[in-house]
């Protein structure tokens, strides 16, 4: 059932219309499940979640898109400094559940509450487990200072939150994601929704339309799952 172009699920469903109609904003069903196979069918077709913990389950594919393209990312002249003078150390996987909750929990200017509910985080504490989530972790002295989380298909990331607890560990954390998935090949980090913040990190506006083409590109290679600690470590450890 759909009703102004927006489609209604029922708990079992994983069938999305496709993401073309929707209301202005980009919401385009509401209802289904959070499973992980659900998850990666959404992703897969330019769609992720977001909602209130009290509202249901909203799926969303908004008109405009933020994207950080390969090698584009943009660090300014005192992120450089801290990055040079190792202030922090980085870390991929080694504490997934923890970024998840401090993304949830930690307090943002200008944004009352989270959309990171218990449903949210259990089903994205099974993507990882399941080998498709990873969370980037920036520590110092020995404490978990800022990090994000999001989902690896194909040569895409598609990124969730962040956190920081330390200025600038949430952007040293996006450096080295950047970077690693530069390495790899990947054709791009969706960063969601645009935000002046993200704009001066390298991001940049493109149509869904034009954002679905650049991820059917990119989910025909295959998934890089499973645990990325050792093959993070390696190669930043160069």
């Amino acid at each position: 059932m759909d009703y102004n172009g927006i489609e209604f699920l029922d708990g079992t469903s994983d069938d999305f219309p496709q993401v073309l109609v929707g209301d202005p904003y980009g919401l385009i069903a509401i209802g289904g499940n959070l499973k992980v196979s659900t998850l990666i069918k959404a992703y897969r077709q330019g769609l992720f979640p977001w909602f209130e913990d009290w509202s249901p389950i909203m799926w969303y594919s908004p008109p405009m898109r933020c994207i950080i393209s390969n090698g584009n990312f943009k660090a300014s002249k005192s992120l450089k400094q801290k990055i040079n003078r190792k202030l922090f150390s980085v870390t991929a996987d080694r504490d997934f559940a923890n970024v998840l909750n401090r993304c949830a929990t930690v307090e943002r200017e200008d944004q009352n509450g989270t959309w990171i509910d218990e449903r949210m985080a259990s089903a994205y504490v099974s993507l990882h487990q399941a080998g498709y989530a990873h969370s980037i972790e920036v520590w110092s002295d020995g404490e978990l200072a800022g990090g994000l989380y999001g989902v690896s298909l194909g040569r895409a990331f598609f990124g969730e939150s962040m956190f920081h607890q330390k200025k600038d560990a949430s952007k040293v954390a996006l450096y080295y994601l950047c970077n690693w998935l530069d390495s790899l090949g990947f054709n791009f980090v969706d960063a969601q929704i645009p935000t002046p913040h993200l704009l001066t990190l390298g991001g940049i506006e493109i149509s869904r339309a034009d954002y679905l083409k650049l991820l059917h590109q990119a989910m025909a290679y295959p998934d890089f799952t499973g645990s990325w600690t050792n093959a993070f470590n390696s190669y930043h450890d160069k």
